[in-house]
């Protein structure tokens, strides 16, 4: 049936999502969930929403979570843009901001759904090397361009941009809008959000389902001058008018204002990282500094293919990309400290250490 096909979807190169395994007994740690569930008042507030009033329209500007989103965050409602996952938001953000005539820049390793929102709005683009130790190189983005989005920190690798880096990338840049996906900030970084005072440029993005374990709720935000939201709004009113439903709404605005589960949690998730680094340290792997939730590690000897399939047959899933720079890394979701403990005695095994 691909005859009936459009043109722009025959070229398309989809965006292929962690997998999400049936597997018994399974220790997930590809898909950087939080091993942490939500918090209780999240689904206390779910739960009093689950009632006579789903058969109407949520809130299609979702004022209450904006409300609690620029609260937090010490800004206006009137500079939040909330919408379906930050994937959605990110979306939004590349039709409305990011189409331009001069080509978008970023790395060349980088978050995979970019050159895919590329290829669906025919985006020009051109990928920027990270150096050697796969950090971002400022001055390489001191180019003509339509715009740069980079994640902060860098998705696979966990490294972090420096925020006077951001601030000096922001400066640099006055003509174009930088997009800062921050899907990760919460583990190890300091958000960019604070910038958006001083450069009308700037675009933050992030998302509730890492840092406040919501990843099946799918709500994501972006925070920064007024304009730019306004070009958001317009692009989503003109696709989906009502994007978060009544229980993605509540269960968000009880989120972002838990924030005692929020830091001990986060906390939680940061000590694991520090040991789980450590154990692999021990094992012959190099690892990548990381402010994420997730390790990027690579072994000395062996085969990084090898080793996600010998984790699988032992019901231990992380993620492998199979693209030039990093196909000898892992990225392992830091889990709970269980199945920190029970990835790391299988990778003993395998490795003939233990």
């Amino acid at each position: 049936m691909s005859r009936y096909w459009s043109a722009v979807v025959r070229g398309l190169t989809p965006y292929v999502p962690g997998e999400q395994p049936k597997l018994p007994n399974l220790v997930k740690l590809n898909t950087n969930e939080n091993p942490y569930g939500p918090s209780p008042r999240v689904l206390a507030a779910i739960s009093r929403e689950t009632a006579d009033t789903l058969r109407l329209y949520p809130d299609p500007n979702a004022d209450l979570l904006k409300q609690a989103i620029a609260r937090y965050h010490g800004i206006e409602p009137r500079q939040v843009f909330v919408g379906n996952g930050s994937d959605e938001v990110l979306a939004h953000a590349f039709l409305a901001l990011l189409r331009q005539p001069l080509p978008l820049l970023f790395p060349d390793i980088t978050y995979s759904f970019y050159p895919v929102y590329c290829g669906l709005y025919g985006i020009d683009h051109v990928v920027v090397p990270l150096t050697d130790s796969f950090e971002i190189r400022v001055d390489d983005y001191f180019r003509a361009n339509g715009g740069i989005v980079f994640a902060n920190p860098n998705a696979p690798t966990g490294r972090l941009l420096a925020l006077d880096e951001i601030e000096r990338l922001l400066a640099g840049s006055p003509d174009s809008v930088v997009v800062v996906d921050e899907a990760y900030v919460d583990f190890g970084g300091v958000s960019a959000i604070p910038l958006v005072h001083r450069f009308p440029n700037l675009l933050v993005v992030q998302t509730l389902s890492k840092s406040r374990s919501l990843a099946g709720l799918r709500v994501g935000f972006a925070i920064g001058h007024a304009d730019l939201i306004e070009a958001l709004e317009r692009v989503k009113n003109s696709f989906n008018s009502y994007p978060l439903d009544r229980l993605a709404i509540a269960g968000a605005v009880a989120a972002m204002e838990d924030v005692e589960h929020f830091e001990r949690t986060r906390q939680a998730v940061i000590r694991s990282r520090r040991q789980l680094a450590a154990d692999l340290g021990a094992l012959g792997f190099a690892v990548l500094p990381s402010a994420a939730n997730f390790l990027f590690a690579r072994h000395a000897s062996r085969d990084a293919a090898g080793l996600a399939a010998a984790l699988r047959s032992r019901s231990i899933i992380v993620r492998h990309f199979r693209q030039p720079r990093i196909d000898q890394y892992l990225r392992i979701t830091v889990g709970s400290d269980e199945q920190c403990r029970i990835l790391v005695v299988a990778l003993r095994e395998i490795l003939g250490n233990g």
